[in-house]
Protein backbone atom coordinates (compact mmCIF):
# COMPACT_ATOMS: atom_id res chain seq x y z
CA UNK A 1 0.00 0.00 0.00
CA UNK A 2 2.84 2.32 0.85
CA UNK A 3 4.75 1.52 -2.26
CA UNK A 4 1.79 2.19 -4.41
CA UNK A 5 1.06 5.55 -2.54
CA UNK A 6 4.48 6.71 -3.11
CA UNK A 7 4.76 5.42 -6.64
CA UNK A 8 1.95 7.26 -7.49
CA UNK A 9 2.70 10.21 -10.27
CA UNK A 10 0.55 12.62 -8.14
CA UNK A 11 3.13 11.99 -4.97
CA UNK A 12 6.36 11.05 -6.49
CA UNK A 13 6.34 13.95 -9.40
CA UNK A 14 6.95 16.35 -5.91
CA UNK A 15 9.71 14.07 -3.72
CA UNK A 16 13.02 14.45 -3.73
CA UNK A 17 14.25 11.45 -5.63
CA UNK A 18 11.20 11.04 -8.42
CA UNK A 19 12.07 7.00 -10.05
CA UNK A 20 9.79 4.67 -9.66
CA UNK A 21 10.59 2.59 -6.68
CA UNK A 22 10.97 -1.08 -7.40
CA UNK A 23 9.36 -3.78 -4.75
CA UNK A 24 12.54 -4.68 -4.42
CA UNK A 25 13.91 -1.53 -3.63
CA UNK A 26 11.46 -0.95 -0.90
CA UNK A 27 11.85 -4.00 0.70
CA UNK A 28 15.52 -3.02 1.00
CA UNK A 29 14.13 0.08 2.65
CA UNK A 30 11.60 -1.60 5.18
CA UNK A 31 13.83 -4.08 5.91
CA UNK A 32 16.63 -1.29 6.88
CA UNK A 33 14.39 1.05 9.04
CA UNK A 34 12.22 -1.29 10.58
CA UNK A 35 14.14 -2.17 13.24
CA UNK A 36 15.76 1.40 13.74
CA UNK A 37 15.00 3.09 17.32
CA UNK A 38 15.33 5.68 15.94
CA UNK A 39 13.10 6.01 12.84
CA UNK A 40 9.35 6.24 13.28
CA UNK A 41 6.94 5.24 10.24
CA UNK A 42 3.27 5.40 10.76
CA UNK A 43 0.41 4.82 8.79
CA UNK A 44 -2.39 7.61 9.58
CA UNK A 45 -5.84 6.17 9.85
CA UNK A 46 -9.14 8.22 10.16
CA UNK A 47 -11.21 5.53 11.91
CA UNK A 48 -10.47 1.91 9.96
CA UNK A 49 -9.82 4.35 6.82
CA UNK A 50 -5.68 4.48 5.71
CA UNK A 51 -5.53 8.06 4.73
CA UNK A 52 -1.48 8.75 4.58
CA UNK A 53 1.84 7.86 5.48
CA UNK A 54 4.31 9.66 7.95
CA UNK A 55 7.93 9.00 9.01
CA UNK A 56 9.71 11.15 11.35
CA UNK A 57 13.98 10.38 11.90
CA UNK A 58 16.14 10.93 14.14
CA UNK A 59 13.57 10.06 17.09
CA UNK A 60 15.21 10.52 20.41
CA UNK A 61 13.79 12.32 23.26
CA UNK A 62 13.54 15.81 23.53
CA UNK A 63 15.64 15.59 20.40
CA UNK A 64 14.77 17.18 16.66
CA UNK A 65 13.43 15.22 13.78
CA UNK A 66 12.78 16.17 10.62
CA UNK A 67 9.50 14.62 9.07
CA UNK A 68 8.27 13.34 5.40
CA UNK A 69 4.74 12.50 4.75
CA UNK A 70 1.70 11.78 2.41
CA UNK A 71 -1.57 11.62 1.98
CA UNK A 72 -3.17 8.55 0.49
CA UNK A 73 -3.47 9.59 -3.34
CA UNK A 74 -7.42 9.28 -3.32
CA UNK A 75 -7.58 10.85 0.03
CA UNK A 76 -10.66 12.74 0.46
CA UNK A 77 -10.34 16.46 1.09
CA UNK A 78 -9.19 17.81 4.26
CA UNK A 79 -7.12 14.25 4.91
CA UNK A 80 -3.80 16.05 5.21
CA UNK A 81 -4.55 18.58 7.41
CA UNK A 82 -6.01 15.41 9.39
CA UNK A 83 -2.88 13.81 9.12
CA UNK A 84 -1.00 16.66 10.22
CA UNK A 85 -2.83 17.35 12.93
CA UNK A 86 -2.50 13.41 14.05
CA UNK A 87 1.15 12.94 13.20
CA UNK A 88 2.14 16.54 15.05
CA UNK A 89 0.37 15.33 18.16
CA UNK A 90 1.97 12.24 18.23
CA UNK A 91 5.62 13.66 17.43
CA UNK A 92 5.40 16.14 20.72
CA UNK A 93 3.27 14.23 22.87
CA UNK A 94 4.02 10.86 22.22
CA UNK A 95 7.78 10.81 21.31
CA UNK A 96 8.51 13.78 23.40
CA UNK A 97 10.05 15.49 20.19
CA UNK A 98 11.49 18.93 20.78
CA UNK A 99 10.97 20.30 17.24
CA UNK A 100 9.80 19.13 14.02
CA UNK A 101 11.55 20.12 11.23
CA UNK A 102 10.55 20.18 7.59
CA UNK A 103 11.64 20.23 3.77
CA UNK A 104 9.25 21.78 0.16
CA UNK A 105 10.93 21.71 -2.94
CA UNK A 106 10.02 24.89 -4.44
CA UNK A 107 7.64 23.65 -7.13
CA UNK A 108 5.32 21.83 -4.30
CA UNK A 109 3.44 24.84 -3.37
CA UNK A 110 0.71 22.92 -1.54
CA UNK A 111 3.36 21.65 1.13
CA UNK A 112 4.60 24.94 1.37
CA UNK A 113 1.21 26.45 2.45
CA UNK A 114 0.73 22.92 4.34
CA UNK A 115 3.58 23.70 6.35
CA UNK A 116 2.92 27.45 6.95
CA UNK A 117 -0.70 26.22 8.17
CA UNK A 118 0.29 23.60 10.46
CA UNK A 119 2.48 26.24 12.40
CA UNK A 120 6.02 25.88 10.82
CA UNK A 121 7.68 28.78 10.76
CA UNK A 122 10.21 29.04 7.03
CA UNK A 123 13.69 29.14 8.86
CA UNK A 124 15.27 29.27 5.26
CA UNK A 125 15.97 28.46 1.74
CA UNK A 126 18.65 26.19 0.63
CA UNK A 127 19.24 27.66 -3.35
CA UNK A 128 19.32 25.24 -5.90
CA UNK A 129 20.09 22.14 -3.32
CA UNK A 130 18.55 19.77 -4.62
CA UNK A 131 18.98 18.35 -8.36
CA UNK A 132 15.69 16.56 -10.08
CA UNK A 133 16.36 15.82 -13.55
CA UNK A 134 18.40 18.45 -15.57
CA UNK A 135 17.22 21.34 -13.01
CA UNK A 136 18.04 22.32 -9.32
CA UNK A 137 15.13 23.32 -7.17
CA UNK A 138 15.46 25.62 -3.93
CA UNK A 139 14.15 23.54 -1.16
CA UNK A 140 12.11 25.53 1.58
CA UNK A 141 13.05 24.50 5.38
CA UNK A 142 10.74 24.76 8.03
CA UNK A 143 10.69 24.18 11.81
CA UNK A 144 8.23 23.51 13.95
CA UNK A 145 9.09 23.83 18.28
CA UNK A 146 6.79 21.62 20.90
CA UNK A 147 5.93 25.21 22.62
CA UNK A 148 4.53 27.04 19.84
CA UNK A 149 2.81 23.72 18.48
CA UNK A 150 1.26 24.05 22.42
CA UNK A 151 0.44 27.74 22.32
CA UNK A 152 -1.63 26.98 18.76
CA UNK A 153 -3.36 24.00 20.33
CA UNK A 154 -3.76 26.12 23.40
CA UNK A 155 -5.63 28.62 21.41
CA UNK A 156 -7.63 26.18 19.03
CA UNK A 157 -8.99 24.84 22.56
CA UNK A 158 -10.11 28.24 23.81
CA UNK A 159 -11.70 28.83 20.00
CA UNK A 160 -13.61 25.99 20.00
CA UNK A 161 -14.63 25.87 23.27
CA UNK A 162 -16.11 29.49 22.44
CA UNK A 163 -17.55 28.50 19.18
Amino acid sequence: MVLAWRNHPAIRSYMLTQHEISLQEHRKWFERVQHDKTRQQLIVREGIEPIGFVQFNPVTPRGIADWGFYARPDAPKGSGSKLGQAALEYAFKDLGLHKVCGQAIEINAASIAFHQKMGFVEEGRLREQQRIGEKYHTLFCFGLLAKDWQAVQRTKDITDASN
